[in-house]
């Protein structure tokens, strides 16, 4: 399976983020991608959260989703939506950053919701608090495909080993890390941490990013750091984009897996232990 890495660089108006990334999906099927993954935040990067309350909708009625769904129908592919920020029925009135994976029918197959937030001080002029806009998500997903097992994450999650070594216990051979990451922890952990979570795991990492200064028609523009990347199941960086906004290519060997899976068979040599 031909994947294809979108890298977005998408403001605060989810309207007018949307054609830009179905064009970019019309030219990854053009260029042969059977399987086309986006970033997080794909309709909208805002830290406002006024102006999300004004732009962001419910799943039902979510003009992105409905878009992407319809893109993956016209092209025939299968579609990683790395996620969307959309309104909830929480009382407290917090958002979901939720993940799709959508077949060539347009049908939505799995979904996840980010369960670990940024809530974190980079600096004393960088800060966030995902949890203050965001309510976290509670259930792991692994999705069956025709041509490998998915799993889901989002982000943050890639700081949490045991999250992606359940997923790959649980059957999935390529995990999904779709990401808006910090330019500061992006340039001194992004790398690392996505080849740790393959070569733990014997898995490919997808991780298709964010990138660069984001416009804002309302509050501080946010910048993001880029660099999506694939990385094989031996802990090879197949693809890096670099900052610029645009497609990377990247071909999946199930085959692979299973052979750095049997090279070192880790995920099959957990022990009990005490303490500390």
């Amino acid at each position: 399976m031909k994947a294809a890495l979108l890298q977005l660089n998408v403001g605060d108006d989810p309207e007018a983020n949307l054609p830009r990334t179905v064009d970019l999906i019309a030219e990854a099927a053009g260029r042969g991608a059977g399987f086309v993954l986006t970033p997080e935040v794909t309709n909208c990067v805002s830290q406002d959260r006024a102006h999300q309350t004004r732009v962001l909708q419910h799943e039902a009625d979510d003009l992105t989703l409905a878009g992407l769904r319809a893109a993956a129908i016209r092209h025939g592919v299968w579609l990683s939506v790395g996620s969307l920020a959309l309104k909830t029925d929480d009382p407290d009135g917090r958002f979901a950053n939720r993940s799709f994976l959508i077949d060539p029918a347009g049908q939505i197959v799995a979904r996840y919701d980010k369960i670990h937030m940024f809530d974190v001080t980079v600096s004393e002029t960088e800060t966030y608090r995902e949890s203050a806009g965001y309510r976290p998500g509670h259930q792991a997903v692994v999705s069956e495909t025709p041509f490998a097992k998915i799993g889901l994450s989002i982000c943050y999650d890639v700081r949490f080993a045991y999250l992606y070594r359940a997923l790959a216990q649980a059957g999935a051979q390529v995990l999904l890390t779709p990401s808006a990451f910090s330019p500061v922890t992006g340039a001194a952990h992004w790398e690392p941490l996505l080849r740790a979570r393959a070569i733990e795991t014997g898995s490919y990492v997808l991780a298709a990013a964010q990138t660069g200064t984001h416009s804002a028609t309302s509050g501080k523009p946010r910048k993001t750091y880029g660099h999506s990347m694939a990385i094989s199941p031996w802990g090879e960086v197949l693809v890096d984009m670099g900052t610029d906004p645009g497609i990377a290519l990247v071909d999946l060997d199930p085959a692979q897996v299973a052979q750095s899976r049997k090279r070192i068979a880790a995920l099959s040599h957990d022990r009990p232990f005490e303490g500390p």
